[in-house]
């Protein structure tokens, strides 16, 4: 292909993810995966490599990337099925994520994939929205091992209702199933079009010129990183199980073209449910370096090849089954970009933001008494990190995941929960010459008996600044007034109010260098 037919065709490719996601979203049942969009299409070669993706959810695509390899080689893959599963170690991200896998044959022969990810606010968990505080993964919900949910075309009902059997709301679980097939059959007819049109050959050599094409230019940005070993080192606020100041550290070593990200020194998995399966941790680092490629960049696993990732096994991003892992895909993978990013501005400081909010600020809630029974589920955003160029950004999702919000009027209509306050928290974002952006308050009055569960991170170390700009201001969470943990699961009632106030974006200064002390660690605490 010419230059101009390559761009087209990955134009096409990614098109075709586009109008999966449109599909999905569309055809789905849950508030989630409609209003808030926390789904993510692409599709992947005959072997597993990626080849292109739409705009979605960076922690579900790029934690795709690097799973998707080794979970299509050890299925027997037959026209007409689609395999379903949502177990962090054998690919997947935390429970509710569920993945859903089609092959395409073209003359017979296996020739790509089409998959989609959608976060399902009901998993079967224990607590309502499936995001427990929990210390083993079989708390969190319905472990889903690959398995046929389809077969020659066919829906497994028994299957179906096999893993949707614990859920609050089977028709709504179903029916997001449902819109998760129906986007992969989009994909699928969308995909064998175009072959139709290119030929089985041309669009074989059109993946190999695209992922070579990708890789040069990865290469070429690498080049701007200076030859040498940097170092950073963050922490979590705590496990929600009486574990705290868990720290995650990174050290760089940058080679020409080639870039070796070393976790080694990151705490080992702790019993709270921050742990992370690897994956995760490979998601958060492609994400970033993905930033430092030109926007051209095709989204395929040849942009991916420069970069080696290594973390102990057993440590917080690389953890050992059974270990709960629900919040490490929402919070820790945060965390995980924040220190590459600290590493990274010691030499590219005009390149590099502060911290931003640093907590997808998780919130489930719902019921299991009654004659309804209920599960919500939504992430709220904070301040987005300053950089040199320009402000932060205020209440907005950052880095891992670019969801919206939920809209009031779909809480209120659909929930027993009235929204009292919603807007952006002034003078939470870190000052500077640029200051860091305004994280969110959001009030939530309850009319009925409800249990709730926060997952929250930045409640006790602050979004750091950057050449001399401040922290963001640490998030609070609170209850009638009251302060509440980071990560708790309660019980409220009627007239209660919950207030969630996340935190701000760290703000950056007038000097060009970061400040020798917060060089090789993030000292910026609430304590």
């Amino acid at each position: 292909m010419n230059p101009i037919e390559l761009n087209i065709f990955a134009s096409r490719l990614e098109a075709i993810c586009d109008e999966m996601g449109v599909v999905l979203r569309n055809a789905s049942f849950s508030p989630n995966i409609r209003d808030r969009l926390d789904f993510s299409c692409a599709v992947f070669d005959a072997q597993g490599a990626l080849c292109a993706q739409a705009a979605h959810i960076p922690v579900h695509l790029g934690s795709m990337a690097y799973a998707m390899a080794d979970i299509v080689s050890k299925v027997e893959w037959h026209a007409g099925d689609m395999v379903v599963l949502n177990d962090p170690f054998m690919g997947g991200t935390h429970l509710p994520d569920v993945t859903l896998i089609a092959p395409l044959f073209y003359d017979d022969q296996l020739t790509a994939f089409l998959v989609n990810r959608a976060h399902h606010a009901d998993i079967g968990a224990s607590s309502p929205g499936s995001m427990p505080v929990s210390r083993t993964l079989e708390q969190e919900g319905r472990i889903i091992a690959p398995g046929k949910l389809v077969i020659g075309g066919q829906i497994e009902d028994g299957f179906l209702a096999e893993i949707t059997r614990d859920n609050r709301n089977l028709s709504e679980s179903k029916g997001d199933f449902a819109a998760q097939i129906s986007a992969n059959r989009s994909g699928l007819n969308r995909l064998e079009l175009l072959i139709d049109e290119w030929g089985r050959g041309t669009f074989l050599s059109g993946l190999d010129s695209l992922n070579a094409y990708a890789e040069r230019l990865a290469r070429e940005a690498l080049k701007r990183i200076p030859v040498g070993e940097y170092s950073f080192e963050d922490f979590m606020d705590d496990d929600g199980q009486g574990n705290s100041d868990i720290p995650i550290c990174v050290r760089l070593v940058v080679e020409a073209e080639h870039i070796l990200v070393n976790f080694t020194g990151t705490a080992q998995q702790v019993p709270g449910n921050i742990n992370c399966p690897l994956s995760v941790a490979a998601a958060a680092v492609y994400y970033v370096f993905r930033c430092l490629m030109p926007s051209q960049t095709p989204a395929c696993a040849g942009s991916f090849r420069p970069i080696e990732l290594y973390a102990p096994q057993g440590c917080l991003l690389n953890a050992k089954r059974p270990a709960a892992v629900a919040a490490g895909n929402v919070e820790t993978g945060t965390r995980v970009v924040d220190v590459v990013l600290g590493a990274l501005a010691q030499v590219l400081p005009d390149e590099i933001p502060a911290a931003s909010h640093g907590s997808m600020n998780n919130l489930a809630m719902g019921s299991d008494s009654g004659d309804f029974r209920w599960d919500y589920y939504e992430t709220i955003g904070g301040g987005m990190g300053a950089g040199r160029t320009g402000g932060g950004l205020n209440g907005v999702q950052t880095h891992m995941t670019n969801t919206l919000n939920t809209p009031i009027e779909v809480i209120e209509t659909r929930f027993p929960v009235q929204i009292k306050q919603y807007g952006l928290r002034h003078g939470s974002g870190g000052k500077g010459v640029r200051c860091g952006g305004e994280g969110v308050a959001r009030t939530f009055k309850f009319l009925a008996p409800t249990q709730v569960t926060l997952l929250t991170e930045r409640r006790t170390h602050q979004p750091w600044g950057i050449a001399g700009g401040q922290p963001g201001a640490p998030g609070i969470n609170s209850l009638n007034g009251k302060p509440l943990p980071s990560k708790v699961n309660l019980m409220v009632g009627p007239g209660d109010q919950l207030t969630i106030e996340t935190p701000g974006g760290g703000g950056w200064g007038s000097m060009l260098q970061i400040p020798q002390v917060e060089k090789y660690r993030n000292t910026s605490s609430a304590k």
